[in-house]
């Protein structure tokens, strides 16, 4: 059987899809014919978000919600759902972080990464659930190499990322009956990132960050689209409570020394 990775007339939603990997997982949807709909806190971003997608030939809209808030990741959904119908696929990559150590970060800071990482994907399956082709329909969503490596600095993350990455297992069982495949994609070191401009803030960092990849380079938002899509499309239709790593290898080797490099810049940091 022959398989194109062709997604002419089907719907995807990109929440977070505004800015970084999750934008070029929603603009490379559109250069292969998807109707993209994207979410994010900023009601500018958006626009512009939905303005490049028409220029690239695609039907488009997009909603300012922010996932720490259920109510307003209903209404936005809903709305889509109102123009649209059901949702073909559905990319969940919302996110928050930054370096700092247990000790040195307020509750309140620690509990924001959790609330936009952790509840605000539950917020997003919740919410999309009623929305999701039955059957059909593929759920991917955007996880870290902290969920499985423990960094210094990350722990904020770490504990987030875990209860995501096991959140798509369970739902791999609990909406495999209806024909929903539910996967995890985690990605490796991205450029052009706001996570890699914080993690690893100067070009030095950057390229000894590079040159710990076994591969031997960053990875581009289109490597992770390009997994988003495979997972989405009939070539994964036998897949689902995967969490792969997108990464050139990385987290085999323990990601690096980055853990190493985080606890020096962390210490740097909190001036220790």
């Amino acid at each position: 059987m022959s398989i194109t990775i062709d997604f002419s007339g089907k719907t995807v939603v990109v929440i977070g899809g505004t800015s970084g990997i999750n934008r070029g997982i929603a603009e490379l949807f559109a250069s292969h014919g998807a109707r993209v709909a994207v979410a994010s806190r900023s009601e500018e971003k958006v626009a512009d978000t939905v303005s490049a997608l028409k220029a690239l030939g695609a039907e488009a809209k997009g909603f300012a919600a922010d996932v720490r808030e259920l109510p307003a990741i209903e209404a936005g959904l809903a709305e889509i759902h109102g123009a649209w119908g059901e949702f073909d696929v559905l990319v969940s990559g919302a996110a928050g972080n930054f370096p700092a150590s247990l000790n040195g970060m307020s509750a309140n800071a620690f509990r924001s990464v959790v609330e936009i990482d952790l509840m605000g994907t539950v917020h997003v399956m919740k919410a999309s659930h009623a929305y999701l082709k039955k059957p059909g329909a593929s759920v991917v969503n955007i996880s870290a190499p902290q969920a499985f490596l423990p960094m210094p600095g990350q722990s904020h993350v770490s504990a987030a990322k875990a209860g995501v990455d096991m959140i798509t297992r369970t739902l791999a069982i609990e909406w495999g009956a209806e024909g929903i495949r539910v996967n995890s994609v985690v990605p490796g070191p991205i450029s052009g990132t706001e996570g890699m401009a914080r993690l690893a803030p100067t070009e030095d960092a950057i390229g000894k960050v590079a040159a710990s990849v076994p591969l031997g380079r960053l990875g581009t938002p289109d490597d992770i689209g390009h997994a988003c899509m495979f997972l989405a499309s009939d070539m994964g239709a036998y897949v689902s409570g995967a969490v792969l790593p997108v990464d050139g290898g990385w987290a085999q080797s323990g990601c690096g020394g980055m853990g190493m490099f985080l606890g020096k810049l962390v210490a740097q940091m909190e001036g220790r």
